[in-house]
């Protein structure tokens, strides 16, 4: 057993990842969930927006990257119903998350090379040296 200590963090705080960070892991996870072994593990999730509103709403705009075309058909599965089960799976693991109405929205884009992308890699927080 861990002996007890000190709060490192407030205590209604569930993770030390920001919750930006936190959504997209979510929606990443509820994506592999879904797609199984159809999609390979080259695929990311980005929050792009996140906006609170004074009904204490929030709409978060996220976007799903993916190594190649063909993986978006993939993604989006017969007339988007794929895609939106995932969404909407996602958002209701954050509305219970954050314990407030959830607006998610999800962008597909093709970025074949965003495993290189130094940008993703300080949206992390690492460096990345090519």
């Amino acid at each position: 057993a861990v002996p007890e200590g000190v709060w490192l963090y407030p205590e209604d705080q569930i993770s030390d990842l920001p919750l930006r960070m936190l959504a997209a892991e979510i929606t990443r996870e509820k994506l592999f969930l879904r797609l199984h072994q159809e999609l390979p593990y080259g695929l990311t999730v980005e929050t792009e927006s996140w906006d609170e509103f004074e009904n204490n709403d929030v709409r978060i705009q996220q976007v799903v990257y993916l190594r190649r075309p063909q993986h978006k058909a993939m993604c989006l599965g017969k007339g988007g119903q794929r895609i939106k089960e995932i969404r909407e799976t996602a958002q209701r693991e954050l509305e219970h998350l954050l314990e407030r109405k959830v607006h998610l929205f999800l962008h597909l884009k093709v970025r074949e090379n965003w495993i290189e992308d130094p940008e993703r890699y300080r949206y992390l927080g690492l460096e990345f040296n090519a």
